[in-house]
């Protein structure tokens, strides 16, 4: 069953989620059902290539955390283990930033509860409300989840900026309205 979860969020980020984000679309994908969902921008262990993937998060003094679903398997996990340095693609905009390990119990417990609540559906697929479950058992179900903590140092490259992809709606709609126009006055 987790094989074919995680395959289905492979197509679905791939082709739908970051292609929303790269074209300056992020902020319309926040919301409480689907929830609040950014993307990370990595590099890859192995084949240094750049990689993308959506996950939710929660911002905290200054901080972005967000959490590895399937876990310490997960691919974006280990490449930032391996390169700590990447962009995130918020629904705001985008950062650069430092990725690490949050360690501290108390941290991690307040931090997922709150990716939890933003995570929308998501959140319920630990077995409980994370609104209303109590800290110990909230601690218990995610105490090998790991937690990363965004250190925010630069700002960087949306898609609005030069080599974003915010320019082909504009244009396809540009487009769209010209060819519009023209069948209209045809009519």
């Amino acid at each position: 069953m987790e094989t074919t979860l995680r395959r289905v969020f492979h197509y679905l980020n791939k082709f739908f989620m970051v292609p929303i984000f790269r074209l300056g679309f992020g902020a319309l994908m926040g919301n409480p059902f689907s929830g609040y969902i950014m993307v990370l921008q990595v590099i890859g262990r192995k084949t240094g290539k750049t990689r993308y993937a959506p996950v939710n998060y929660a911002i905290e003094n200054g901080n972005v955390y967000c959490t590895a679903g399937f876990g310490k398997i997960s691919d974006w996990y280990r490449n930032i283990l391996a390169h700590p340095q990447i962009q995130v693609l918020m629904p705001g905009g985008a950062i650069t930033g430092i990725a690490e390990q949050v360690e501290d119990e108390d941290v991690h417990a307040r931090a997922l509860r709150q990716i939890l609540i933003n995570g929308g559906f998501a959140g319920f697929f630990y077995g409980a409300n994370p609104r209303t479950m109590p800290e110990d058992v909230l601690r218990a179900k995610t105490q090998d989840i790991p937690l990363l903590r965004i250190r925010p140092v630069g700002i960087a490259a949306s898609a609005y900026d030069a080599g974003g992809w915010a320019w082909l709606w504009i244009y396809g709609s540009l487009v769209a309205l010209i060819a519009w126009l023209i069948n209209r006055e045809k009519k």
